[in-house]
């Protein structure tokens, strides 16, 4: 039995947490920011990417990944043929924290049901964490990215697979075998790999949320 009988039941549910969002007063990051930055591309997708949280940019514009690291992640999407608009993105917490640091524990717990709620409408084969906080949040380990990038785990009926952050790419320049931008380039092609392994098929139409 489906969550949601009809595609009329979904986007209705979308749309009313996407307002629940906007409205939202749970933590303190609400004091704060310009905008909240819900997530975007298709709902229709097998691939999720999850950041940490927005920065200056994203706050600014209320979309996720559109500063820099944002640029980069277009970069290494198109890098193996896939369009942002075929992916969802999104972070763990939906404002921006002060001065871009690490979301506090209290911070993202208050903002999870709105990851989790957003990930049981998009029902994704594939989740990518995008660094530290999103891997060690839906992991609930303590260990870090470098351990853990390049592996597959299973997570509740999906796989998830930790990758470099875009930003931590950006402030490591080298490309030689064995650099962050190396593995990540791996890793991105394990992405198209493991979505053709599994018959998923990302959408050719666009369809933005």
């Amino acid at each position: 039995m489906t969550l949601f009988q009809s595609s009329a039941d979904r986007d209705e549910a979308w749309a009313e947490l996407r307002k629940k969002v906007e409205g939202c007063t749970r933590c303190g990051l609400c004091s704060s920011r310009k905008n909240t930055v819900f997530g975007q591309g298709s709902r229709n997708t097998p691939l999720v990417f999850i950041g940490e949280g927005p920065g200056a940019e994203e706050d600014e514009q209320g979309v996720a990944f559109v500063g820099r690291a944002g640029r980069l992640l277009t970069q290494i999407l198109a890098s193996v043929g896939i369009r942002r608009e075929q992916v969802f993105i999104t972070n763990v917490v939906k404002c921006r924290p002060p001065d871009n640091r690490v979301p506090a524990p209290d911070e993202m717990m208050a903002c999870s049901p709105f990851l989790e709620a957003q990930l049981a409408l998009l029902r994704p084969r594939l989740v990518v964490c995008l660094g530290n906080t999103p891997t060690k949040w839906l992991l609930r380990t303590s260990e870090g990215i470098t351990t853990l990038r390049g592996r597959w785990f299973p997570w509740r009926g999906a796989l998830l697979l930790p990758m470099f952050h875009p930003s931590f790419l950006l402030r490591n320049e080298s490309r030689k075998k064995g650099s962050p931008k190396e593995l990540t380039w791996r890793d991105i092609n394990a992405v198209r790999e493991k979505l053709g392994e599994l018959g998923a098929s990302l959408p050719e139409e666009d369809e933005n949320s």
